[in-house]
């Protein structure tokens, strides 16, 4: 996307918190309209996880958790809560996060102790805290200044060892805007393996 196509920051925050204030606080909404994937990109997300936090060559420890634009807390409660002692939650949509300690009311949600709500553009998450750091599907909602900017607070909150995991969609050609909800799908330059 050249920077003469790329929209006001102002305006592509605001637009994108305009779309999400009224996206229903269902695990359908915060997956627009695919929650029926939600089973197989847990599995897939363990999958990819178990191997740094468990077994012979793992390095990562499980005492703390952040999932990054969290929603109403579907990813803590199906992959994170599971096996960390502690989670917290990061999310700019104060009714997602309220849907979030009613969704996440089980025997493991006194494991939650922060629910952040604020844009990842404007958060800073405590310095050497976090084993891992889940941010998921929300980096297309960050500028390309603030996205880098965020990785490098980001790798300032990690603890000794920990991980950040970052899982988007890529684009097979270019960068595409997304007017609806206001993102970026960002081409990889060279595919993940």
């Amino acid at each position: 996307m050249a920077d003469d196509d790329k929209p006001d920051k102002k305006a592509f925050y605001h637009d994108a918190q305009s779309y999400w204030e009224n996206v229903p606080s269902t695990v359908e909404g915060v997956m627009g309209g695919f929650g029926r994937l939600s089973h197989q990109d847990i599995k897939c997300s363990k999958g990819f996880l178990l191997p740094f936090i468990q077994g012979p060559g793992a390095t990562v420890k499980t005492n703390r958790a952040l999932d990054c634009g969290a929603g109403i807390g579907r990813v803590s409660k199906l992959l994170l809560l599971p096996l960390f002692s502690e989670v917290d939650l990061e999310e700019q949509n104060p009714a997602f996060l309220e849907k979030a300690r009613v969704y996440l009311k089980t025997e493991t949600a006194s494991r939650v102790r922060n629910y952040y709500v604020v844009g990842l553009q404007d958060f800073t998450p405590p310095e050497a805290w976090y084993d891992v750091i889940w941010v998921q599907w929300v980096m297309a909602h960050l500028t390309d200044e603030d996205f880098v900017s965020f990785l490098r607070r980001a790798t300032a909150a990690l603890a000794p060892n920990g991980l950040i995991v970052v899982k988007e969609n890529i684009a097979k050609d270019e960068d595409i805007f997304e007017g609806d909800d206001s993102s970026i799908t960002r081409f990889a330059l060279q595919p993940m393996k």
